[in-house]
């Protein structure tokens, strides 16, 4: 049978002894043969988390059902032990543009939900939100039905909460080192832009895409512009930027945590699902759900000792 080279990255807060037999019985079980190792990141010498790239020889192919089992049984491991253990194809890694979901992603929260709880109608926006991020409601109409519950929520509310909005543990140092190493970045959200901007400004990404709430005498209307940014619109916006950008899609990243980035993680060379609700996970190319947002460095091909605090 031919075999071919994959890449295998083990990320994880400490790496023990139990994760590191977990993840040899895994490479036996499916006969992957180490080619060589590279240690990315060392907790002990000050890194926050411990990371190892592994090549490795396969007899799967990523078109193979072996190579979907190997993935799953990967995510199982993942799950059942503080570890994140990333397959992917072993060929050059060229990215250029990194476009990321918001809530949930950038930030521990989800916007929609936090205005909702300021105007006292959160128990009920927060459980279609949770609906919907797990694929079981229509992005468009959901979003719809929450925002009529915000009519009448005063604006000044959105500057309180912009302030106040908690960063993913590792989005300052991911995006410090993106902007040095010189990605693109974009943000597209079907969160809000006035939020978007705010982090724009605080992390520096080059462009940012959401949905504009409509306000009127310094009240929320209840509605927003058009087009409404769902799943569709998403995998739209990271197409038509790489074209502008004359980036090809197999150079692109795309991060997110919720159905309705399901379709643009599809899209992108690398789509990862990070701290995902589990159909995302087990959907998505990679998944990572242990270490934080500067993780991702590691999986672009980065190691501790090209990248800044």
């Amino acid at each position: 049978m031919a075999r071919s080279e994959k890449r295998l990255t083990v990320l994880a807060p400490v790496l023990t002894p139990a994760i590191e037999s977990k993840v040899a019985a895994l490479m036996g079980r499916f006969d992957l043969t180490e080619q060589r190792a590279t240690r990315l990141a060392s907790r002990g010498e000050g890194a926050a988390l411990d990371a190892i790239e592994y090549v490795v020889s396969a007899p799967v192919a990523q078109d193979d059902p072996q190579w979907q089992a190997l993935r799953h049984a990967a995510l199982e491991v993942s799950e059942a032990h503080p570890v994140d253990i990333v397959l992917m194809e072993a060929g050059e890694r060229a990215f250029e543009l990194v476009c990321f979901d918001m809530d949930s992603t950038l930030i521990k929260a989800e916007v929609i939900d936090e205005l909702a709880k300021r105007h006292g109608v959160g128990e009920l926006v927060a459980e279609v939100t949770e609906r919907a991020m797990r694929g079981e409601l229509d992005f468009k109409a959901s979003f719809r039905e929450r925002m009529a519950k915000l009519e009448g929520l005063s604006e000044t509310v959105l500057e309180s909460i912009a302030l106040e909005l908690p960063l993913m543990d590792g989005a300052e140092r991911l995006m410090k080192n993106l902007k040095r190493l010189g990605y693109r970045t974009a943000i597209l959200s079907g969160g809000f832009t006035y939020f978007a901007r705010h982090l724009q400004t605080r992390l520096g990404f080059d462009e940012i895409h959401a949905n504009e709430l409509v306000i009127r005498d310094g009240l929320v209307t209840g509605e927003t512009s058009e087009p409404i940014v769902d799943a569709e619109r998403k995998a739209l916006l990271l197409e038509e930027i790489a074209h502008r950008e004359g980036v090809s899609l197999a150079h692109t990243v795309a991060v997110g945590d919720g159905a309705n980035d399901l379709k643009m993680l599809a899209k992108a060379g690398m789509g990862v699902a990070y701290h995902a609700k589990p159909l995302v996970r087990a959907k998505a190319q990679l998944a990572v759900s242990t270490v934080g947002l500067d993780g991702l460095l590691y999986l672009l091909g980065h190691a501790e000792d090209a990248l800044s605090r």
